[in-house]
């Protein structure tokens, strides 16, 4: 599961259907509907907020407005009712981070994408979040280099 904390305008369509369904996977396991997935790092920031499920709503309807300026059809009635007009705080080392898995990913899977994004030096952030100076979160799963 990953929930990017970078803009989905800069996935791929595979990456933006990917994130749909895991926004909405996420939104099952806030809501106490799964048995897995529940202690997911992904999760975290979102458990830590007074409301997870208008976070998690308004996460999803910034994924929805991203599909419907591309013609997707995402279907809106999934998300659970409620917003928040909160912004959660996120890291300018996660959004890094994030941005260079991004990329690593869509130079295999999708080169044009990969090509426009190389020029782009400081992503936007998904409109939930709010960038802070910080390091990469210390839930980020990143795997060891291999050797």
């Amino acid at each position: 599961m990953r929930l990017w904390t970078i803009h989905p305008n800069y996935l791929d369509p595979q990456g933006l259907v990917a994130l749909w369904r895991e926004g909405l996977l996420a939104q099952k396991v806030l809501r106490g509907l799964t048995r897995g997935y529940t202690a997911h790092p992904q999760l975290v920031r979102f458990q830590a907020q007074p409301d997870p499920m208008a976070c998690i709503a308004s996460y999803l309807h910034g994924v929805h407005e991203e599909a419907v300026s591309r013609g997707y059809e995402f279907d809106a009635s999934k998300i659970a009712r409620g917003r928040t007009s909160r912004r959660l705080t996120e890291t300018s080392g996660q959004l890094r981070y994030e941005w260079e898995h991004l990329k690593r990913k869509l130079q295999v899977r999708h080169a044009a994408q990969f090509e426009l994004l190389a020029r782009i030096k400081k992503p936007d952030a998904h409109p939930l979040f709010r960038i802070v100076s910080g390091n990469v979160r210390d839930w980020e799963r990143i795997p060891e280099a291999s050797s």
